[in-house]
């Protein structure tokens, strides 16, 4: 009949995707050149640095062995605040993954004892929030 509408289609087969295609795509504010050697976020593979920033692996961290790094990508950073660490008093901000907001280390703010003064602005992950990638062969 005249304004009537057209039968219902069947809506079509859906076909069932495995989980990991479900979830939607990872997105970082930055991401480092694969063709360098980078360290990443072991918890969601966030990039953090490049190897080419690597000071010192010689750091202790809260939690076991670190690394100082001259700077990194998507991390954020907490408040300031004075620490009596191994090497003196420092004014340090914690830092955490942008992506999955793991604390990973802390932002060297400020050094007080002068043969401290160059891990200023530097940056301490520790090893068990990290994971190489990219031709470490």
């Amino acid at each position: 009949p005249p304004g009537a509408l057209p039968p219902a289609m069947p809506p079509p087969a859906r076909r069932r995707l495995p989980p990991a295609a479900r979830l939607p795509p990872r997105t970082f504010r930055s991401y480092l050149p694969r063709s360098h050697r980078t360290y990443s976020c072991v918890h969601c593979r966030a990039h953090l640095a490049r190897h080419e920033e690597l000071i010192s692996k010689s750091f202790q961290g809260s939690h076991g062995r670190a690394y100082l790094f001259n700077s990194v990508v998507n991390v954020g950073c907490g408040p300031a605040e004075q620490r009596l660490l191994l090497t003196g008093l420092h004014s340090v901000a914690d830092i955490f993954c942008q992506s999955c907001k793991t604390t990973l280390g802390w932002k060297y703010e400020q050094a007080f004892e002068s043969s401290q003064k160059y891990k200023e602005g530097k940056f301490i992950i520790e090893m068990s929030h990290m994971v190489k990638e990219n031709g470490w062969d």
